[in-house]
């Protein structure tokens, strides 16, 4: 007893009054407490744990000389330059809107003390040094960043975020995919490369669809190979060991093509009753389906799944990187493919069946990806990444045995931002954000150099890939009362999105220019033909609804001679960037921005976290008794709209989004098909985790106001 009472007596001030919110006054939530919360926070404790410095030079050269910051980063500017910019950030007095905000920054973000027992920097200081790196020593540029980011209308990734300027650090880019091939050198390269990747702070993904199967030949030796699964156990255990000191857990996932013979041993690894010697628990799986399979499954028709080396053998090419409306026909035929039979649709059950279990596997609709891929000459897309929206073209290594030459095929890194879609809005700012985000990206991938990674070095260099992204769209719509689920919504996000297009590739024509320099393998690609421009060169994209049309007051809609000269413009002188744009979940990032998450709805009005021994309440952005209704959570809401919302989003994102579905669970595995069907038909080109709610559960906060 006498430890639970001081157990509660052990609870910070600013956590009790953010639990206030959910004490309701005259049938009412206490949002008004939430800012209390903020200000006793950082009366009671950010204040209090904060180094004290007299000016800004005592505290750079106590940063710097205590192997904190990277004196490296303050060399292009003068002082007087440095200190204009921190002043600049300090000037806009920022205020964390929720206590969520504040929280996630200074316990994830800011900088302190090697034992962490005290804070060394402030929000304003953390966005000044990114202002600072980003503008690679154009002081007027350092500015512009610094008002971007202190007006919170974009946010670097994570690991860019946490990063920057410190001497101590992981890289900046987010996620990393690497193609595995077909040998122990490639295979034992594949693990190392992770590990050293996991290291440095990003997750991996992995491709493991070249790989052989259970049971084939080594050799010519029949029943050798342990197949994909014994591959993933090692993968399982490499990202548990290897972190990024401690800050970030490693992470990892691995990709299957469903043509592959190994793939019901593959969906097993998360099956809930599996054994320990199959199940992986760090690791996350993805399939890939090509349209072939759904016809299959569709006409009620067995299907085959066959044996990657004996396909290599007998055509010199990998199985995941043929078109299988053309091959699959001929594979089934050859007698010198081995393969096995399965049901299509029991196939396809067991998959609906596992992801409303586990969440798993991630979806890849391949086909419905490389329709529409720029770059399908340099070669299909083959999988994606750990939140499956990074779809890029990739070139499988081979790892000789020692003192004899490799060949460095092309990986895939992908360093990621996000425009917070309320403030851009509000500040009429969508041009401006995107080409500074855009030149932000370029500065971190021109920047990155992963000399362990050498397929992931190539591909950086070659490709030149930036992920500019977006959240807060739930929060934007309801605080402009439009339902997330309505035509509106569609309406909005078709405009948004086509003039987020628009600049980035502006943006990115400009630097190709500027910098006399296009990516690799442009000549050929949709861009270098204009055929990419098609859906935009023929009709205009503008509002269609009137309250739309009044949200783009202001904001200049590009005209159809604009994407006609653009179209132009990219045929003659190229894009820096070959991938510009995906869009990913925005985890950690969207509380420091007080946002929703990406473009998805919301699971919850006011959510719940669990930190220590206590609960902290986070109130969605601008939540309130008038907007409370168009705060629809995910799982009232009909899943074939909200695919809708996104096929729209999808149109004119170059990659892909991180699209998660939300189900009650009094919904079957055959509604959760049907969703994934519907999804497939509409060109949706991933789907992330497929999420359950128990919705016996009390508590839910739908009814009350």
């Amino acid at each position: 007893m006498e430890d639970k009472i001081l157990a509660i007596n052990e609870i910070p001030k600013w956590i009790k009054l953010n639990n206030e919110i959910m004490i309701q006054k005259d049938g009412k939530f206490q949002f008004e407490k939430d800012k209390e919360a903020v200000k006793s926070y950082f009366v009671d404790y950010v204040n209090q744990h904060t180094i004290f410095f007299h000016d800004l030079k005592e505290k750079l050269d106590f940063l710097i000389e205590g192997n904190y910051y990277e004196e490296e980063l303050f060399e292009p500017y003068t002082f007087e330059e440095i200190k204009e910019v921190f002043d600049r950030a300090y000037a806009k007095k920022f205020r964390f809107p929720s206590f969520m905000s504040a929280f996630k920054f200074y316990n994830d973000y800011a900088l302190k003390t090697d034992d962490k027992t005290k804070i060394l920097e402030r929000y304003e200081d953390r966005i000044s040094v990114a202002a600072l790196f980003f503008a690679e020593g154009d002081f007027k540029k350092a500015i512009e960043y610094v008002d971007l980011m202190i007006e919170q209308e974009y946010q670097p990734s994570t690991p860019s975020f946490l990063n920057v300027g410190r001497k101590r650090r992981g890289e900046m880019v987010s996620c990393f995919l690497v193609e595995v091939n077909d040998s122990l050198n490639d295979i034992s390269k594949a693990i190392d490369i992770s590990m050293q990747l996991s290291k440095v702070g990003g997750g991996v993904s992995l491709n493991l669809s070249k790989l052989r199967a259970k049971g084939e030949a080594i050799k010519d030796i029949e029943n050798a190979t342990k197949g994909v699964v014994g591959v993933m156990k090692l993968l399982d255990n490499a990202f548990r060991y290897a972190d990024q000191m401690g800050q970030r857990q490693g992470s990892g996932a691995a990709y299957l093509n469903i043509f592959h013979a190994d793939i019901n041993d593959f969906l097993d690894t998360k099956k809930i009753s599996a054994d320990e010697d199959v199940r992986v628990k760090t690791l996350s799986i993805g399939v890939v389906i090509p349209d072939k399979f759904i016809e299959l499954a569709q006409e009620d028709k067995d299907f085959y799944a066959f044996y990657p080396h004996t396909v290599y053998k007998a055509y010199g090419q990998h199985l995941d990187e043929m078109d299988m409306d053309k091959m699959y026909d001929e594979l089934v035929n050859n007698p010198n493919v081995k393969k096995v039979k399965y049901s299509a649709r029991n196939l396809l059950t067991k998959l609906s069946i596992l992801r409303y279990e586990s969440g798993y596997p991630y979806i890849m609709f391949q086909d419905n990806v490389n329709n529409v891929h720029a770059n399908n000459h340099i070669s299909k897309v083959k999988f994606s990444n750990l939140c499956s929206e990074v779809l890029q073209a990739s070139e499988v290594s081979s790892y000789s045995d020692y003192g004899e030459e490799d060949h460095i095929g092309m990986d895939i890194s992908c360093n990621l931002g996000s425009m917070n879609i309320m403030n851009v809005m509000n500040n009429k700012s969508i041009e401006k954000t995107v080409k500074l985000a855009t030149d932000a990206l370029t500065r971190v991938l021109e920047f990155t150099n992963i000399k362990n990674a050498p397929g992931v070095k190539k591909g950086n260099e070659e490709m030149k890939t930036i992920g500019l992204g977006a959240m807060n769209l739930h929060g934007y719509l309801a605080q402009n009362k439009i339902a997330y689920d309505s035509e509106e919504a569609i309406d909005f996000a078709n405009v948004f999105f086509s003039i987020v297009n628009y600049w980035s590739l502006v943006r990115s024509n400009e630097l190709a220019i500027e910098k006399g320099s296009v990516y690799k393998g442009f000549e050929g690609s949709k861009y270098n033909t204009g055929e990419y421009f098609e859906q935009y060169v023929e009709e205009t994209i503008v509002p269609k609804t009137e309250k739309v049309k009044k949200l783009f007051d202001g904001i200049y809609i590009p005209s159809l001679r604009d994407w006609q000269d653009l179209q132009e413009a990219v045929m003659h002188d190229g894009l820096y960037h070959a991938y510009r744009i995906c869009i990913a979940p925005t985890g950690s990032i969207s509380y420091v921005q007080s946002a929703t998450a990406s473009v998805m709805p919301i699971m919850e009005r006011i959510e719940e976290r669990t930190y220590g021994n206590s609960k902290t309440y986070y109130p969605m952005p601008g939540l309130s008794p008038q907007n409370w209704f168009f705060y629809k959570e995910a799982y009232d809401m009909d899943m074939f709209k909200v695919v809708d919302l996104i096929a729209t989003i999808q149109k004119h994102v170059d990659q892909g989004i991180s699209f998660t579905l939300f189900l009650k669970d009094t919904m079957t595995t055959r509604d959760l098909s049907r969703i994934d069907l519907y999804a497939h038909h509409k060109g949706i080109k991933t789907l992330y985790y497929a999420r359950t709610k128990d919705t016996g559960q009390e508590g839910c906060l739908s009814c009350v106001v």
